[in-house]
């Protein structure tokens, strides 16, 4: 197969693995809407387990995970997980719909930012060489590293102001969002491992037996974690925590895809400024996307009847009023009769002595 025609069959297997992981991201925030956690966390495995629709999640993100990996068979590593920012364009249309709403202007928009940074992204993105992978030490530091950083971020050691109670569902959302996105990020590039691994290509020695099982205990503990944390996540909402995931998990790759796999950009330093800018232009679509999932309001005109005024009881003067009250306070005046006199009172005799 030649190089244009992989790189087209990358991309196409890019974008059914974006549909997977979009429709399996809308089923767990769903989910996650509909199962309130316990305050300690005790028993949310065991009750994600019992949910079918948490089963479907798991079989939709397979799915999309198994294109990723045939995806990652033909196109390198900076070119495929560019593409799982698609996730997020995917999701918006469905989400919307699940939620019984209209996409707004302003998702509209990010989406249009979004796939101008990764059309960018994709037209500078060279092919590297056929086989390259980490080896078995590198992937064994990665791995160590990476799980450090992960526990630090799902711990919430890295989010001092959580610490001081200014962070609520949604900022501790992003956390494990940022977690799950570098997980599955690993995830790749240690698949890629592997893949070169049972091709018997892998730099170095030839890989023992055992040494091909540990990366394949390692992918299934990233890919599984970053579920997990994804899950967790979702319950801050889909737009936020989806837009992180999606771009820290391109991020990752592309740190370990330039720093340990040579890979690189066309055109030299021009396409690393494109690369840049590009980036950039996504980012922008991805905060468009984050900040435009309230549905906007509609103002309805409702004419409301003018109260009818009652008429106001009389209220007499003050003046008025405190003359009547002492009007009654005083006694009433006895009638004078004309010609009538109080009558005289007789002098007393005196008594006659002897």
């Amino acid at each position: 197969m030649n190089p244009a025609a992989g790189t087209a069959l990358a991309v196409l297997l890019s974008l059914v693995s974006a549909a997977g992981y979009a429709l399996a991201a809308v089923a767990q925030s769903r989910l996650a809407a509909a199962s309130p956690a316990a305050p300690d966390g005790r028993g949310a495995l065991s009750a994600l387990l019992a949910r079918g629709q948490w089963w479907w999640a798991v079989g939709l993100n397979a799915a999309g995970a198994l294109a990723h990996v045939a995806a990652l068979h033909y196109g390198p590593l900076t070119l495929v997980q560019p593409l799982g920012a698609l996730t997020l364009v995917a999701a918006l249309p469905l989400g919307a719909y699940c939620a019984r709403r209209r996409v707004t202007r302003t998702e509209w928009r990010g989406a249009l930012w979004t796939l101008g940074g990764l059309v960018g992204l994709v037209a500078v993105t060279g092919p590297t060489a056929p086989g390259e992978a980490l080896s078995l030490r590198e992937s064994l530091v990665v791995a160590a590293a990476t799980a450090l950083l992960i526990a630090a971020l799902a711990s919430g050691r890295l989010q001092g102001r959580e610490r001081r109670g200014n962070g609520g569902p949604a900022a501790r959302g992003l956390g494990h969002a940022t977690a799950s996105g570098i997980a599955s990020g690993v995830a790749s590039a240690l698949t890629q491992t592997l893949t070169a691994a049972l091709a018997l290509d892998l730099p170095g020695t030839e890989p023992t037996w055992w040494q091909t099982a540990l990366l394949a205990v390692l992918i299934s503990g990233f890919a599984s974690g970053g579920l997990l944390l994804s899950q967790a996540a979702y319950r801050g909402g889909l737009a936020a925590p989806l837009a992180v995931v999606n771009l820290s998990n391109p991020a990752a790759a592309a740190v370990i895809g330039v720093a340990l796999l040579g890979e690189t950009f066309r055109a030299g330093a021009w396409g690393w400024l494109v690369a840049a800018g590009a980036s950039l232009v996504a980012a922008r679509g991805v905060v468009l996307l984050t900040k435009g999932g309230t549905p906007e309001p509609t103002v309805v005109a409702v004419a409301v009847p003018a109260p009818t005024a009652a008429p106001a009881p009389a209220v007499p003067a003050p003046a008025a009023t405190a003359t009547a009250i002492q009007a009654e306070a005083r006694p009433m005046p006895i009638p004078r009769i004309p010609d009538l006199t109080a009558p005289e009172t007789e002098p007393t005799p005196a008594p006659v002595g002897g």
